[in-house]
């Protein structure tokens, strides 16, 4: 009983998400580099309703997750604080300055060779430890400076995802384009 109250007492804390976010990422890294990342690996490729777990994380999950964020950045944008342009406009350059650095930097010393075409990669902040770091941080940072950083890791990465989406597809699924301009009208 102790234990239960414990783990509901973290879970609601603020800081609960950036620390099982770091942990996870150590734990990950620790059996991908250890004598059992075979087993750790094809735990990915687990099969759940006739869908792969890492496919159920990487197309079910993170969607969800992003359409979390992207709700979130637009209450900010339409009533919060990014709502005037002049106090949006310093994580918007930012954020395309964030995508075009790193693109560059890949390109530069990549063009000629095989790798080139990776320059997409860089792009994206990683927008769960960027949120997860923030979370430990806590009341230590000011609520301006984690709405900057926030808001400028979401538009990043919004911004690798519209390069992904336009420069990497092999194809384009009219259903799932579909689906997704109806969510989109829908969230208006």
């Amino acid at each position: 009983m102790k234990l239960q109250r414990w783990f509901i007492d973290f879970i609601k804390h603020e800081k609960a998400s950036g620390i099982i976010l770091i942990i996870s990422a150590i734990v990950s890294l620790l059996l991908s580099n250890s004598s059992i990342s075979f087993f750790w690996v094809s735990l990915f490729q687990l099969e759940i309703f006739d869908f792969k777990l890492i496919d159920i994380i990487n197309d079910g999950l993170m969607s969800l997750f992003f359409l979390l964020i992207g709700l979130e950045l637009k209450r900010e944008f339409l009533d919060g604080e990014l709502s005037k342009i002049k106090f949006a406009l310093l994580p918007i350059i930012a954020a395309i300055g964030g995508m075009i650095l790193p693109a560059s930097i890949h390109y530069f010393f990549n063009n000629g060779t095989s790798t080139q075409s990776g320059a997409g990669i860089p792009m994206a902040t990683d927008i769960a430890f960027s949120l997860g770091i923030l979370g430990l941080l806590g009341n230590k940072i000011p609520l301006s400076l984690k709405l900057f950083l926030t808001s400028l890791a979401i538009i990043d990465d919004l911004g690798a995802i519209v390069t992904i989406a336009f420069f990497y597809s092999n194809h384009i699924s009219l259903l799932f384009l579909s689906f997704a301009i109806i969510v989109w009208i829908l969230l208006l």
